[in-house]
C-alpha cells in the first residue's frame, strides 16, 4: 500500500507505513473518506476462469460489501465510472428476458453515483433511458455527464427532469456533504450511437467541468470528486491540471492496471508490469496533488481509497490498493446475485452456445491485430473472418432491397472496431454464440444508395487512415477490391466537427467484382458510376469518422449479428468452406497494388446473393429518403430486430 503524505501542497513523499498510524498522528484531522470504485464493467457479469474463480458480478457484490463494512474512515462512497453495459450474450439476455440484469447488479452493489459511458449509448438513447428508469433499481442512483445535452431525446431529458440524469449529485455522508461530477468523452459522437444526444463544448472538458465545481462550492460543498470517461488516466491527469477545486478523480475508459508493489493481483496480471501505481498523482490548478484511480473494468477488482481532508475540505492525504475478485481469497458469489442474475444470463448463454449453425473448415480469424507487432487481425489487414461479416451485410442488404424499395448494393464495409471477438475460432462448429460474440453491438445492416465514386475515395481514405494504430476503422469489404500505400498521405478528420481537414492519398485502385475500375493510380476515373452501399447504421451516421456526408440511408431493421447468422446458415447452407474463405490469402484488401491474378476483368455472372465476388442484380433504384424507425424500447428493439427482420426474410421468400 503506498502513502502519500504531503508537507506542503505540492510536496509529497511515499512510504509504506499503516493507515492508522497515518491518520492517528495528526489530530488537526477534519474528515476522512474510504472511496470504492471500479469502472468499465461492460455487464462482464459471468465468472472468467477455468472454474468460475475469476471476478464477476456476484463475487464482486460480496467483496464491495465487505470492504464496505470494514472500511475505518468516517464515511464511505461507492462509484462506478461509465461503460457498466456492453451490447454482446449478455445483454442479449437482458432484451430477450424483459429485464436488465445489469441494473440488478448495479442496484445489489449500491453505488452512490455512475458515470455514462461511451458504451452505454450504444444500443442509442431509448434503450438506455429504459436501463436507467427499470424496476432493477429499487434505490434510483443518478447516472452522471457535466457535458451532455439531452434536450434532443424526450425520454433522457426525462430523466433528466427527475434527476436520475445530471451533471452532478450532492451526497451526504459522515455528516459531510460531497460532490460528485460526471464527464464523458467528447468523442462520443464518432464511438457510439447518442443520436440527438450533443457533446456540449467539445473542445473544452475542462470548462464544462469547471462550472460544474463552481456550482457546487457555490452551494458549500468543498469535498468534490470527478468521475470520468475519457478512454485513458493520461487524459485525467492532464484534465486536473486545468479544474480547480477538484480533488479526486476516478477515471474509466482505459481500464489501466494501477498497482503498488506485494498487491495482489489477479493471475493474468501477475506478471504484467502495472501502468503506475494506485492511486497516480496528479496536480489540479489550485496547485494540490490530487489523486487519480481506476481499474481494469469487467468487476476485477475494486480500487479501495482512503483521503483524507482538512477542514477547509483540502486533501491532507491519500492511500490505496486495487483489491482483487478471486474465489482464492475467500470470497463467495453473492447468492441474491448468482440467483436473480448470474444464472439467467448462463443459461441464455448456454442455450446460444448449444446452436450450432454451421460448420466452419478453417480458423475464423477476429483477432483485434497490432500493426506494430506485425500481428494479422481486423483492424490493420483483410482477415477471413471479417470477409464473411462483409459478404453477410452484402447478401442481406441484396435480400432485403426490394423490400424496402431501395437499390441493391453492389458493395459492403464493415468496420473491424466493430469485430469484437478478438480471437482466432477454431475450424469446427460456429454457433450462435460466435455470432454474439464477434457482433455484440445494436449495429443495424443499412444501405446508403447513389454514394459517388469520389465520396466512395474518401470513405476508404477514412478507412486506412490509422492503420498504424490498430484503429477500428480498418474496413473489411465485400464486392469489391482495394489496394492502398501507406507512404501516401493519411486523411485526417476534425475529431469534434466531422469535416476532413486533409483529404487522403494512400488510397491507389479501386475495381469492384464485375470489373469497373473506381479508382486508378490513385484518381477517381472519369465517368466511374455512383453505388450503392450496404454497411451498419452506426458507420453510416458517421461513426469512426466515415464521411458518408449525411447522406440519406435505409436502415434494414435486420442487426449485423442477425445477418451473419442468416448467411452461414442459410446463403453458405452451414458450410464456411476454405475456399471461399482461405485462412492465408488476401484477395480483396492490398498494400502496393493488387495482384494481375487478382484483378477482375469481366462482369460476374450474378449468382446467390452474398457470395464472394458476386453481387445480385441491382434493382430499379428507390427513393433514398426512404427509413425504417429505429426502436423505442428495449422490449421494441428486440421485436423489431429479431422478429421484425425475421418476417422481412419470410416475406420475401413466400413472394
Amino acid at each position: 500500500m503506498t502513502i502519500y503524505k504531503f508537507i506542503r501542497p505540492s510536496v509529497l513523499t511515499a512510504g509504506v507505513v499503516s493507515l492508522v498510524g497515518l491518520l492517528s498522528s495528526d489530530p488537526a484531522q477534519a474528515f476522512t473518506l474510504t472511496l470504492l470504485q471500479n469502472n468499465d464493467a461492460e455487464s462482464r457479469l459471468l465468472p472468467a476462469g477455468d472454474n468460475g474463480e475469476i471476478a464477476g458480478a456476484a463475487r464482486f457484490t460480496t467483496l464491495i460489501n465487505q470492504l464496505r463494512a470494514s472500511a475505518t474512515t468516517d464515511a464511505v462512497v461507492t462509484i462506478a465510472s461509465g461503460d457498466n453495459i456492453l451490447p454482446g450474450t449478455t445483454f442479449n439476455a437482458s432484451l430477450e428476458d424483459g429485464m436488465f440484469y445489469d441494473a440488478a447488479v448495479l442496484d445489489a452493489v449500491g453505488y452512490d453515483a455512475i458515470a455514462l459511458g461511451n458504451h452505454d449509448f450504444d444500443f442509442g438513447p431509448e434503450i438506455l433511458a429504459d436501463f436507467i428508469s427499470s424496476d432493477q433499481f429499487s434505490t434510483p442512483v443518478p447516472f452522471l455527464a457535466a457535458n451532455l445535452d439531452f434536450s434532443g431525446e424526450p425520454q433522457l431529458q426525462a430523466l433528466v427532469d427527475q434527476g436520475r440524469v445530471a451533471s452532478s449529485v450532492i451526497v451526504e455522508k459522515g455528516g459531510e456533504r460531497i460532490g460528485i461530477i460526471g464527464a464523458i468523452t467528447p468523442e462520443l459522437p464518432f464511438i457510439s450511437s447518442p443520436r440527438n444526444v450533443t457533446v456540449e463544448n467539445p473542445n473544452d472538458v475542462a470548462a464544462e467541468v469547471q462550472a460544474e465545481i463552481d456550482a457546487l462550492e457555490a452551494q458549500g460543498v468543498n469535498k468534490i470528486i470527478l468521475t470520468t470517461q475519457l478512454q485513458s488516466i493520461n487524459n485525467d491527469v492532464a484534465l486536473a491540471s486545468e479544474l480547480s477545486g477538484i480533488d479526486v478523480i476516478v477515471s474509466g475508459g482505459g481500464q489501466e492496471l494501477l498497482a503498488n508493489p506485494g498487491n495482489p493481483l489477479l493471475p493474468a496480471d501477475a506478471t504484467t508490469a502495472p501502468f503506475g501505481p494506485f492511486p497516480l498523482e496528479a496536480t489540479n490548478a489550485d496547485g494540490d496533488a490530487i489523486p487519480v484511480v481506476t481499474t481494469t473494468g469487467g468487476y476485477e477488482y475494486i480500487g479501495q481509497l482512503e483521503i483524507e481532508f482538512d477542514d477547509a475540505g483540502k486533501v491532507v492525504s491519500f492511500n490505496g490498493s486495487p483489491v482483487r475478485v478471486f474465489a482464492e481469497d475467500g470470497i463467495a458469489p453473492d447468492p441474491s446475485v448468482q440467483a436473480e442474475a448470474i444464472a439467467p444470463v448462463q443459461e441464455s448463454v448456454e442455450a446460444l452456445a448449444e446452436n450450432v449453425l454451421a460448420t466452419s473448415e478453417v480458423d475464423l480469424d477476429g483477432q483485434r491485430g497490432d500493426f506494430t507487432a506485425g500481428t494479422p487481425g481486423v483492424r490493420t489487414q483483410e482477415t477471413n473472418l471479417g470477409n464473411l461479416i462483409a459478404d453477410a451485410l452484402l447478401a442481406t442488404g441484396t435480400d432485403l432491397a426490394d423490400d424496402f424499395g431501395v437499390e441493391a448494393p453492389t458493395i459492403a464495409l464493415q468496420n473491424g472496431g466493430g469485430i469484437r471477438n478478438n480471437s482466432i475460432i477454431s475450424a469446427g462448429d460456429f454457433t450462435e454464440l460466435d455470432t454474439f460474440s464477434i457482433l455484440p453491438f445494436a449495429n443495424f445492416v443499412s444501405i446508403v444508395p447513389d454514394v459517388s465514386a469520389e465520396r466512395l475515395k474518401l470513405i476508404l481514405e477514412n478507412a486506412v487512415s490509422n492503420v498504424e494504430n490498430t484503429d477500428g476503422r480498418f474496413a473489411q469489404i465485400s464486392g469489391f477490391k482495394f489496394a492502398y500505400d501507406l507512404t501516401g498521405t493519411a486523411q485526417v478528420t476534425d475529431d469534434v466537427t466531422g469535416e476532413i481537414t486533409t483529404t487522403g492519398t494512400r488510397v491507389k485502385t479501386v475495381t469492384l467484382n464485375d470489373g469497373t475500375v473506381i479508382v486508378e493510380d490513385g484518381q477517381v476515373v472519369s465517368g466511374a458510376p455512383n453505388i450503392s452501399i450496404a454497411t451498419i447504421d452506426f458507420l453510416a451516421r458517421g461513426g469512426d469518422e466515415y464521411p458518408f456526408g449525411g447522406a440519406d440511408f435505409i436502415n434494414l431493421g435486420t442487426t449485423y449479428q442477425q445477418a451473419l447468422e442468416d448467411y452461414v446458415s442459410s446463403v453458405l447452407s452451414g458450410e464456411i468452406t476454405a475456399e471461399d474463405y482461405s485462412e492465408d490469402a488476401s484477395t480483396r484488401i492490398f498494400v502496393g497494388e493488387i495482384p494481375t491474378d487478382q484483378i477482375p476483368t469481366e462482369p460476374s455472372e450474378p449468382g446467390e446473393p452474398g457470395k464472394p465476388g458476386e453481387p445480385g442484380e441491382p434493382d430499379e433504384p428507390g427513393d433514398p429518403s426512404v427509413s425504417v424507425p429505429e426502436p423505442t424500447s428495449a422490449l421494441a428493439m428486440l421485436m423489431f430486430g429479431a422478429l421484425g427482420a425475421g418476417s422481412l426474410r419470410q416475406r420475401k421468400r413466400k413472394a
